[in-house]
């Protein structure tokens, strides 16, 4: 073989081994990539801070009195089973909730009463679940008086299930974000202060037979289909028929 022939041939050998070497480390850089996207959207919710949060406008309410809305001595008690990770629920609070408060409540037909219900953790979950850990947050900012303005955070914020999106970080600045006396927050939170009370909520939850959230009752009694969103019309009918006969 000439040695020009042979030279040739050692070029191309060496072309041939850098494009392989070029090729393996595009894929592994596509591949170290792909893996930073997912640990970053793992973790990017634990760097939350205030700026990133959405806080809607605090608004009048009927009577707050901690996780209830409205005259204590109405006629009927509609009681809403929520759990802040559903997305069914998101739905209710923004769209059916705001006419429940004025339809119902503030005409003094109704008392609007929320219930905790997260079970979207799953049974296996130890204390510590987004499901759990949000119902804990609203507890103890309900031990400053804004259960409700935490609640309106805690939804407007949300945007997918087991996500990080709910992490401890994220809550504890939705916290902060309303104002709350955060070394009263962090001791309350950090101690899962009111476990016992989410789970008496979970507990008459399952006495009366909630299958899924939201779940409305009223006096009760279940509105809606179960499995399916209660519907503001629904919910009206059965207040109508308690409000308008006193019982």
């Amino acid at each position: 073989m000439s040695i020009e022939k042979k030279s040739k041939r050692l070029e191309r050998r060496e072309k041939l081994r850098k494009d392989a070497m070029k090729n393996r480390l595009a894929v592994i850089g596509l591949i170290t990539a792909g893996a930073l996207l997912v640990v970053l959207a793992v973790i990017w919710p634990q760097f939350t801070t205030i700026d990133d949060l959405i806080v809607p406008e605090a608004k009048t309410l009927p009577n707050p009195d901690g996780l209830s809305l409205g005259d204590p001595n109405a006629p009927a008690v509609i009681e809403i089973f929520e759990d802040f990770q559903c997305p069914a629920c998101q739905y209710f609070s923004e769209n059916i909730e705001p006419l429940i408060i004025q339809y119902l409540v503030e005409t003094g037909k109704a008392r609007l009463v929320y219930r905790h219900y997260p079970f979207i953790d799953g049974p296996g979950a130890s204390n510590g679940g987004e499901s759990d850990q949000a119902a804990n947050a609203s507890m103890c900012a309900n031990e400053q008086g804004k259960f409700w303005e935490m609640k309106a955070v805690i939804f407007a914020n949300w945007n997918g299930e087991n996500q990080g999106n709910l992490s401890n970080r994220r809550l504890t600045a939705m916290a902060e974000a309303i104002h709350l006396d955060m070394n009263a927050f962090n001791a309350c939170f950090d101690a899962n202060k009111y476990k016992a009370d989410i789970q008496a909520d979970f507990d008459r939850g399952e006495e009366l037979g909630v299958s899924g959230t939201p779940s409305a009752f009223v006096n009760g009694v279940q509105v809606g289909q179960p499995g399916k969103v209660p519907t503001f019309q629904e919910i009206a009918v059965a207040v109508d028929a308690i409000a308008g006969t006193g019982e």
